[in-house]
């Protein structure tokens, strides 16, 4: 599916973009990274995480469960930068402790530290040229309860940013169940929840591979299926069979985000075709 998928929606890519990963050193967030890399002859791309594992381009360490450390890796972008085409953020954990700033790790990861990213990259993301795009990997089925409550957090700020920079395009989708080390963090009950949901998954879920994961996300981050509502930013031409998705206020082409529904449907239409 990857190997289909790219020619057909990846390789006009511009070569020159800029593109900045929070929590890119495993799982799906890695994966849209080597998609990104192997899309574009020259890009420039930034990975932020704890840990080292991919070996190209820009990688900031920091924990960013630290709102200071955000606003730090930030500072260190742009001075670098004075404008960038995509924002791609995963981070999140299933840790339940609290930061040396007294904010739950579970909300400020998926939640907090990312609304930071965004608000501090947006004025940088506006000033470019072609592709101006937020996209995050939705946390929907972690837990029942704060799967969508997380989602819903995500798309009420997108809601407000994207009024805001309506030149730009905010996606916010989940891809179905993808085998990631998200979790391995996780103590106490919560990590035997985890192993009990993996031994389960093993014989019951059908993964989506995570290169193809990854090429996927680069898709709905890309792609001009998601355009914004004003501006030229539209991103990659799609085939004419393919129509301009819906926002999360059920309109073509909305000025509100690209959100968890419509993400997921394409994604899984995609997957099956």
């Amino acid at each position: 599916m990857t190997e289909l998928l790219a020619p057909k929606f990846l390789t006009r890519l511009p070569d020159d973009l800029v593109g900045v990963f929070v929590g890119a050193t495993s799982g799906i967030g890695e994966y849209a990274l080597k998609a990104f890399a192997r899309q574009l002859k020259t890009p420039r791309a930034y990975f932020i995480g704890r840990s080292r594992r991919p070996q190209t381009y820009t990688f900031i360490r920091s924990d960013t469960s630290l709102l200071k450390n955000v606003d730090n890796v930030c500072q260190q972008i742009l001075a670098k930068e004075e404008t960038i085409n995509l924002l791609f953020q995963t981070q999140g954990t299933m840790l339940t402790d609290y930061t040396a700033e007294g904010l739950p790790y579970i909300y400020v990861l998926p939640v907090t530290s990312r609304i930071l990213f965004a608000l501090n990259l947006l004025p940088a993301i506006e000033t470019a040229t072609g592709l101006k795009c937020v996209a995050e990997f939705a946390i929907e089925n972690s837990m029942k309860a704060r799967g969508p409550h997380i989602s819903s957090m995500i798309t009420m700020t997108n809601d407000v940013m994207a009024r805001q920079a309506p030149d730009v395009s905010f996606v916010h989708n989940y891809p179905g169940a993808v085998k990631t080390p998200f979790g391995k963090d996780a103590k106490g009950m919560i990590a035997v929840v985890r192993s009990i949901f993996n031994f389960i998954g093993y014989f019951d879920i059908k993964y989506l591979p995570l290169d193809e994961c990854g090429a996927l996300q680069l898709y709905c981050a890309t792609s001009s299926r998601f355009p914004p509502a004003a501006g030229d930013a539209a991103g990659v031409p799609v085939p004419d069979d393919i129509t301009v998705a819906r926002g999360t206020d059920v309109e073509v082409g909305s000025v509100l985000p690209y959100t968890t529904l419509e993400g997921n449907r394409l994604c899984q239409t995609l997957h099956q075709g």
